[in-house]
């Protein structure tokens, strides 16, 4: 309760037909407590499985992910008509989330995550680029390309990016 009204979660601000078909979604999601839990190959090596298996499920393609010590930044493309970019991080989330419970105990997802449907090629390429240069914003590498728990796929990083650190 906040000031005697009972606090009422906010809902996804977009409609879930949003999500469906040929679009690219960038989705972000926490540790609960922002623990440290993606620290180590042992542990991240079977979240990208999982991601990557949730994705082909729902007609996506992984295009990018970034590992961070608590979290997880995702870019998913819907291949087809059919393909549903929210079903497939929501079951990554589901998956993964079991996988946490049995191999690293106490450790959660939080609720919820953001998300943001691109408009442009060009806005996805800006924003995986960002993405990418997380860890070395984040003191943890020097180069994108160093940090261990990053991958690109496709073309979705500009040319110019390529020799940047």
């Amino acid at each position: 309760m906040q000031g005697g009204k009972p606090i009422r979660e906010r809902r996804h601000r977009l409609p879930i037909d949003a999500y469906r078909g040929t679009v690219v979604v960038a989705f972000t999601a926490c540790a609960k407590r922002r623990t440290a839990v993606f620290t180590e190959l042992a542990v991240v090596r079977p979240q990208i499985d999982i991601l990557q298996r949730s994705c082909a499920d729902n007609d996506c393609a992984l295009l990018a992910y970034c590992f961070m010590p608590d979290h997880l930044h995702a870019v998913l493309e819907g291949r087809t008509a059919a393909a549903h970019t929210w079903k497939a991080f929501v079951g990554f989330k589901q998956i993964s989330g079991r996988w946490l419970t049995i191999h690293r105990p106490g450790v959660v997802w939080q609720k919820d995550f953001y998300d943001h449907v691109f408009r442009t090629e060009e806005d996805v390429r800006r924003h995986v680029r960002y993405i990418m240069e997380n860890p070395v914003r984040g003191g943890l590498a020097t180069d994108w390309r160093d940090y261990p728990f990053t991958g690109v796929f496709g073309e979705t990083v500009p040319p110019e990016a390529e020799g940047a650190g």
